[in-house]
């Protein structure tokens, strides 16, 4: 039977047998690549809400592959719950498991934990629910907030039990503690004590809510279904259940959805957009449109900016696959040197492949990536890849195109240096374990034991992203403090724990 509001409750709190399994990474070289922070996704008017949810979290998988979760309403059946580890399509596509998760209006969420802790618990699963005067409400978080730790520790000190270790519960408790008449007004009263980066998916009994925060660091956009709407990261989760893009919810923005239209305020101080650019490098699908741009084509132009700034002499442009093909494509386009698929993914390794033997682990890339020999022997190759994290991956590739009986390699990196960790929602390595933090590019093309290494700069990135004059230093147009060690927020937690900014030049 669906749960009650209150029941639903207790499917928050811990349960012995409900810890995070510990998977291996989803690919063997996923530890070398920088993590997708989370995906949200709500609708709202549409028959069977839970199923179009379901629909657009598989669309958003790229965004978090260890767990995801479901809350929908019914008017008289209540708030129901569901959550789990692992992929979309392994969990709600189970019709028996769909039934219990009826209602118009439903919200998801799918998961990679960049705050809270590694292996956790089914607790830390979102979306949050919370249980109010007013009635409940449940919110999907995506996004770091950088003063969890002080937030946190007043709560608990103010009474406050917490049922997981997400920074993101912190919303659900302020909201508790807010005075305003309404959950939408909560929400904006907590929301004003939080620094960081969110975009938020939530819902109540009869609304959907969505809110950026005022630098717009995280991606958010409306859509249109027939009489209902839809909130959700990217746009290529509209196209698969067959939604029109209306727009972007706008940095600062809350909207709030329910069979009235649509309300939109902005609550919080407007000030410059800072959206991450990192979402055209990498995180967001080749197929969505941020900005009114194609992702695919912003790539594409990263390759051509990026032979323009570092041609070389070779006969080969080889994407590394698949988030480094349309770079080589602009960049092969752009050098008149031919492109060639030198290397294969295999498409059907899955998260759990072969973890037996040591052996085998240790094969590492060449479970998922293959040399297509014929292709590679005798030529000087052109490796494209979106970027280096660690250095770990590019050298296995690097010998691997070797082995293949390549003449030479020489990498061409679509992003600039990553030498500064992230706290605005994507897990990335201390900053001591980023190869560009302690190296400088001549020492990583040493260390890499390449023939050459060029990354595209970063007024390269800028003019490929649509910016004709590049970056301002004075006014970054972006987020780009992975790479410039400029953070739009300051991320008070970290700098408590020893974290040292950037100095002043």
């Amino acid at each position: 039977m669906p749960k009650t509001d209150m029941e639903l409750l207790a499917l928050s709190l811990p349960k012995p047998d409900q810890t995070m399994p510990q998977f291996p990474p989803a690919h063997p070289f996923d530890d070398d690549k920088l993590r997708e922070e989370c995906g949200v996704f709500g609708v709202i008017g549409v028959t069977d809400a839970a199923n179009f949810v379901a629909l657009g979290l598989h669309a958003l998988q790229h965004r978090g592959q260890e767990a995801g979760g479901i809350v929908s309403h019914h008017p008289d059946e209540g708030f129901n719950s569901v959550r789990r580890f692992g992929y979309v399509r392994d969990n709600f596509t189970k019709q028996s498991l769909m039934e219990t998760l009826p209602g118009p209006l439903a919200i998801g969420h799918v998961r990679y934990s960049t705050a809270g802790s590694k292996g956790a618990a089914i607790r830390d699963v979102q979306p949050f629910f919370g249980e109010f005067s007013m009635g409940g409400a449940a919110i999907a978080h995506n996004g770091n907030i950088t003063n969890a730790d002080a937030l946190r520790r007043e709560l608990i000190e103010r009474g406050s039990i917490f049922q997981s270790s997400s920074d993101s519960e912190c919303i659900i408790h302020l909201m508790a503690r807010s005075l305003q008449r309404n959950i939408p007004e909560r929400m904006e009263d907590a929301l004003r004590r939080v620094e960081g980066a969110f975009s938020i998916v939530a819902m109540t009994r009869s609304e959907l809510i969505g809110v950026r925060d005022a630098l717009g660091v995280r991606p958010l956009v409306m859509g249109k279904i027939g009489d209902g709407y839809v909130l959700s990261s990217e746009t290529c989760a509209l196209d698969i259940i067959g939604a029109d893009f209306v727009r972007e919810i706008e940095p600062g923005e809350m909207v709030v959805i329910s069979d009235e239209g649509v309300e939109s305020s902005f609550p919080f101080r407007r000030k410059s957009s800072r959206f991450c650019i990192f979402e055209h490098v990498y995180f967001s699908r080749p197929d969505s449109i941020i900005g009114g741009r194609s992702v695919y084509e912003t790539r594409r132009q990263i390759g051509v900016e990026l032979a323009r700034e570092a041609p070389v002499d070779a006969d080969l442009v080889c994407p590394v696959p698949d988030s480094g093909t349309p770079a080589a494509i602009g960049f092969a386009h752009e050098s008149g040197i031919p492109f060639g698929m030198g290397i294969i993914r295999n498409q059907y390794m899955g998260r759990t492949f072969i973890e037996p033997t040591e052996q085998i682990r240790n094969m590492g890339v060449r479970l998922k990536l293959n040399v297509n020999r014929a292709l590679i022997r005798g030529k000087r190759v052109i490796l494209v890849d979106d970027s280096v994290v660690r250095g770990t991956t590019s050298r296995k590739i690097k010998e691997m195109i070797l082995d293949a009986g390549a003449a030479e390699v020489h990498f061409r990196i679509a992003s600039p240096p990553t030498a500064w960790p992230c706290f605005y929602g994507v897990d990335t390595p201390q900053r001591e374990k980023l190869l560009a933090a302690t190296m400088s590019e001549d020492e990583m093309r040493e260390h890499l034991n390449v023939d050459s290494l060029k990354f595209i700069s970063l007024d390269g990135l800028y003019r490929a992203v649509g910016e004709a004059e590049g970056r301002s230093n004075s006014c970054p147009q972006y987020c780009d403090a992975c790479f410039s060690g400029e953070y739009p927020v300051e991320p008070s937690d970290m700098i408590k724990k020893g974290f040292e900014l950037k100095a002043a030049e």
